[in-house]
């Protein structure tokens, strides 16, 4: 038999270009080079590779644009040109799922974003977006490229414009791995999930140096924009971790809450929770006094799969709960008044903060489940001045604007509006069950019977005490609702669990059609 080599010439040029391939992979996987990586490390932060390394599954990443570089001409732009441009992006695989990411390089310009490095994160985007698929981005950068100017400026337009597309059509997940400062801070803030590592990422619209020339105040770039102050004061931030290695865990698994795209529902995870687990526990945690507060998130974790409630934004509007779990293995998102925190009352920032979340869950037919707890809506000047009104109905709204499964259980006080807003039956949830201890109605009780029974109070104030327990045994109780079929059911707090996993399984197939309309009009 015969056997035919190629020529040693071609051999000997392809294994050439077979070695200038891989020079070039090895300039281009050391970004800002050796010397900027170590300067990286130092400050206790990982590469942008490193990270992706973290994020993904080992093996999976598939890198998109490895070589391309900048095309400015001026500021001495032309002998600084580095393979990558100063972004990684590709995709990879989380848990055995498709995902599209960037990864921002901060050894490359500090990070800073020009032309092409927007067409790289565009061109992801516009990939998730057609193949139905979540995207991540991991942000390290000192904003926009100076040497750039507009071009620079219109990079990151054409990134906010494809946040807006792709807003409610796939899952977007920003993480905050340094500097977010500028133009830059927006696109973060248009995804539906922000992570935050504390100490060593931060976001603002202008900087310490800024802020002390406009203002004369001087601030930290920590105190003006770390993770503790977005998680805690301004609501920016949904999650943070002490180091990025925790915080890309943690990413990694908020995704097994959210299904890829707003076509499918997220994935079930097997369980060995029965869903017809009785819980009797449940039916000593409401206290006997009305006004004596108690932990909601006991309640939760005695319902969901295992205990695992994944909170979002835990340090902001503590006043309402906000989180995913799992019923049955089926993905169900949490929102819930907590007693303990200013008895449970809305606010304004519990009033956004639940908005949010809800519209999250509804873009991704994640079913929502609320138990109520409210003794109203917070009173006073503040709040008023601060437009309690308007942030107030964006709950409300959003609550009369889901179309997915929705089930509430009042555990405790539902009085006024808040009742209403709450998931009431009025407003189209689908389910709504309550515990023997609810109380439904306009107000509590000591408020209602000062009002009804102000000349007999006045006339003799020892009676007092016996009119407002004559209105609470009337009036702050669940049957009268159920009477009216408001409720559907008053049930034993230990059959909690087994009704929610029967009511998930019957609205499984929910279908609901609404007018046709460009979009409505929230009050933002």
């Amino acid at each position: 038999m015969t056997i035919l080599t190629p020529p040693i010439e071609e051999t000997s040029g392809m294994q050439s270009k077979l070695a200038e391939l891989k020079r070039r992979q090895n300039e281009a996987a050391l970004g800002g080079g050796e010397a900027a990586i170590a300067k990286q490390h130092a400050k206790g932060k990982l590469t942008a590779r490193e990270r992706l390394d973290l994020l993904l599954d080992p093996g999976s990443f598939v890198e998109i644009d490895r070589f391309r570089v900048h095309r400015a001409q001026n500021f001495g732009m032309p002998e600084k040109r580095i393979s990558g441009d100063g972004v990684v992006t590709g995709y990879g695989r989380v848990d055995g799922r498709l995902v599209y990411v960037f990864s921002q390089d901060f050894t490359v310009f500090g990070g800073a974003l020009g032309e092409v490095y927007a067409e790289k994160i565009c061109k992801i985007m516009d990939m998730a977006v057609q193949n139905g698929a979540p995207v991540i981005g991991l942000n390290d950068s000192g904003g926009a490229r100076i040497q750039e100017g507009v071009e620079s400026l219109a990079g990151y337009a054409e990134v906010f414009w494809r946040n807006v597309q792709a807003s409610g059509v796939i899952p977007q997940i920003s993480v905050i791995m340094g500097p977010c400062a500028g133009g830059a801070v927006y696109s973060p803030a248009m995804t539906d999930f922000v992570a935050m590592v504390q100490d060593s990422s931060y976001m603002f619209i202008t900087g310490p140096d800024v802020v002390k020339t406009v203002t004369g105040e001087e601030v930290t770039a920590e105190d003006l924009g770390g993770a503790s102050v977005h998680g805690r004061i301004s609501g920016v931030s949904h999650l943070s971790y002490p180091s990025e290695e925790s915080c890309l865990e943690n990413v990694r698994y908020l995704l097994s809450f959210l299904p890829d795209n707003n076509l499918e529902t997220p994935p079930p995870i097997p369980t060995d929770d029965p869903s017809d687990r009785v819980e009797e526990r449940l039916r000593e945690i409401i206290p006997e006094q009305p006004n004596k507060p108690y932990d909601m998130k006991e309640i939760l974790e005695l319902v969901v799969d295992d205990g695992d409630v994944f909170e979002i934004m835990p340090q902001f509007a503590c006043n309402l709960i906000t989180a995913f779990g799992r019923i049955n293995g089926q993905t169900v998102g949490i929102v819930a008044n907590q007693p303990k925190e200013m008895a449970g009352t809305l606010d304004i920032n519990a009033s956004v903060k639940g908005a949010r979340f809800v519209r999250t869950c509804d873009s991704f037919n994640i079913p929502i489940v609320t138990f109520v707890d409210v003794p109203g809506y917070f009173p006073g000047k503040t709040q008023e001045y601060g437009g309690i009104i308007r942030h107030g109905a964006k709950l409300l709204y959003a609550y009369c604007e889901a179309t997915v499964p929705m089930i509430t259980v009042i555990t405790r006080k539902a009085y006024g509006g808040a009742y209403d807003v709450l998931g009431s039956k009025h407003i189209r949830t689908d389910v709504n069950l309550a515990w023997p201890s609810a109380e439904i109605a306009v107000m509590g009780a000591e408020g209602a019977a000062n009002i009804l029974y102000r000349r007999e109070i006045a006339a003799d104030p020892a009676h007092k005490d016996d009119m407002i327990a004559e209105y609470r045994e009337r009036f702050a109780n669940p049957y009268i609702a159920a009477e009216r079929g408001f409720l559907d059911d008053v049930i034993d707090p230990a059959q909690t669990r087994p009704r929610l996993a029967d009511a998930l399984a019957m609205l499984k197939n929910k279908r609901v059609e609404r007018p046709r309309r460009k979009h409505g009009n929230i009050p933002l």
